[in-house]
């Protein structure tokens, strides 16, 4: 019996996790106006486009979304050859891919205030899942798994600060009278947990190099876009390489 138990295939789970991804890939394409909506940077008044603060990113960063999904769905072809989910996150990329969808939809919706809610509640699930997931035993795991959530979570931080950012502009904050210097505060926390993540995760790659993707089309954005800033612009750009520099330096150390 115990045998019989261990060896069952989990369709319950795998099943969930492939309906997710359908809602969440749905979703996407609504985010697109591929069926009449408003793009992401168009909807809420222009809210997370480009020019709307100055930490928005430039759009060719958004490119990290096509890698992210490809990623989710071998993820979820993988899963059903996983079946034991021994590292217990199942249920946290489903919730991942649930607040995908729905954090897409609250945007199209123009509510830009709980798409702060939304989104952080993604960042909290994903921050979740790389503590709990322990190194991947095989390689497919590690590129598959790791790096795909990894991505996630990386891209996500910065997106977070953007959505936050443009939520506060919605509102009428002008950042004190310094919005540059706030702008500048803002991306060296999110530097700072790049870092934590590339030392909390030796060798891991796909979380920090995410992030300072991120930073580093923020870079181009206000140095090409308004609202342009050079202080800014360089503040970004001099954050991403120590993130990258970090992260290599201490994957270099535990090969070695």
């Amino acid at each position: 019996m115990a045998m019989t138990r261990t060896t069952r295939r989990p369709v319950a789970r795998q099943v969930s996790v492939s309906v997710s991804f359908v809602l969440m890939v749905m979703g996407s394409v609504i985010g697109v106006g591929a069926l009449g909506g408003s793009p992401i940077s168009e909807a809420a008044g222009g809210l997370l486009g480009t020019d709307a603060t100055y930490i928005a990113p430039a759009s060719p960063a958004f490119t990290l979304w096509s890698v992210i999904y490809a990623g989710l769905g071998a993820y979820t072809l993988w899963q059903w050859w996983d079946r034991t989910d021994q590292r217990r996150i199942a249920g946290l990329a489903i919730a991942s891919m649930l607040l995908n969808a729905a954090w897409i939809l609250v945007i199209q919706a123009g509510i830009i205030e709980l798409s702060v809610l939304v989104i952080v509640a993604l960042l909290v699930v994903l921050a979740v899942m790389f503590r709990r997931m322990t190194p991947a035993a095989g390689g497919l795991q590690r590129l598959v798994v790791d790096g795909t959530f990894g991505l996630y979570l990386g891209w996500l931080c910065v997106a977070t600060c953007a959505n936050i950012a443009a939520a506060l502009a919605g509102a009428g904050f002008a950042g004190w009278g310094m919005p540059e210097v706030l702008a500048i505060a803002v991306l060296t926390v999110a530097a700072v947990v790049g870092i934590a993540l590339a030392l909390a995760r030796r060798g891991t790659l796909a979380a920090p190099l995410a992030l300072a993707w991120g930073l580093g089309w923020i870079a181009v954005a206000r140095g090409t876009e308004q609202p342009a800033s050079m202080p800014v612009a360089l503040a970004a750009a001099a954050l991403a390489v120590l993130v990258v520099a970090t992260a290599v330096v201490l994957a270099i150390a535990r090969r070695r």
